[in-house]
């Protein structure tokens, strides 16, 4: 079975962003750059899966800018056997991307997409979903766990009133849940040999995808900032502030 894991590069969930003066999106000039955290749980199950034996290759992609090729050469330092880069410095939106995948799909031909629920730059939570329609497959979102039997995976997936096994038939679309698993480090052995791991780049009009942007982002805002809590003498007052302050009640 041949697993295809797209990884995405964001800002390090660790860097502060902030907003340009004009407005028009976040300042990312000198920051520091990472695989998507929800996409390092996906690529560390897919290599379980391999190690398990359910699996045969793991195929990293990643689309977008030159840059992303440090985050698939990440990938393939964790277990993934090559990459794939759709390289392109155009904005790609999530239905643009779902485009790209079907593509490399179609080309690869795997039996199971895995990939993050979501990335934390844009937070669509949507490549996943759209990827499977365009596929017409099956898809299990919000994974926490994924075991492969035979043609069939088995997810449990987490839902607002707890847990939910489902069954679905491979070929098959699955999203990881933060609970997943922990993904390992990257040791200095299995770094130096994913330099030499393949790494092939392509470019959308290769693939017969249009990847312009359909949608327009008109301003970025910075959130506000919280005001003060503030004590209270008993219940009464309380009750009082959340009826005239805060007006919930």
């Amino acid at each position: 079975m041949k697993v295809l894991v797209p990884v995405k590069r964001v800002v390090d969930a660790n860097v502060r962003v902030r907003v340009k003066a004009d407005g028009s999106g976040a300042d990312v000039a000198n920051v520091k750059f990472s695989m998507n955290p929800f996409d390092e749980i996906s690529v560390e199950e897919a290599v379980r899966l391999k190690e398990a034996g359910a699996a045969t290759e793991v195929v990293a992609v990643s689309c977008g800018v030159q840059g992303c090729q440090e985050t698939l050469r990440t990938a393939m330092a964790t277990g993934a056997d090559r990459g794939i880069l759709v390289e392109t410095d155009v904005e790609l939106q999530p239905l643009a991307v779902a485009r790209l995948l079907k593509a490399l799909v179609d080309k690869e031909q795997p039996q199971l997409v895995m990939l993050g629920k979501q990335a934390i730059d844009d937070d669509a939570n949507q490549v996943g979903q759209m990827l499977a329609a365009l596929l017409d497959w099956p898809q299990a979102t919000f994974a926490s766990k994924v075991e492969i039997d035979g043609g069939k995976a088995v997810v449990t997936r987490e839902i607002d009133g707890g847990l939910e096994t489902i069954e679905v038939d491979l070929p098959a679309v699955i999203t990881a849940d933060l609970r997943l698993n922990t993904p390992r480090y990257a040791s200095l052995p299995n770094i130096m040999k994913a330099k030499k791991k393949p790494l092939d780049v392509v470019k959308p009009d290769a693939l017969g995808v249009d990847v312009a942007p359909r949608l327009q982002t008109l301003k970025v805002t910075e959130p506000p900032k919280r005001e003060p809590g503030v004590r209270v003498a008993d219940a009464a007052e309380l009750v009082a502030k959340l009826r005239s302050v805060a007006q919930v009640i």
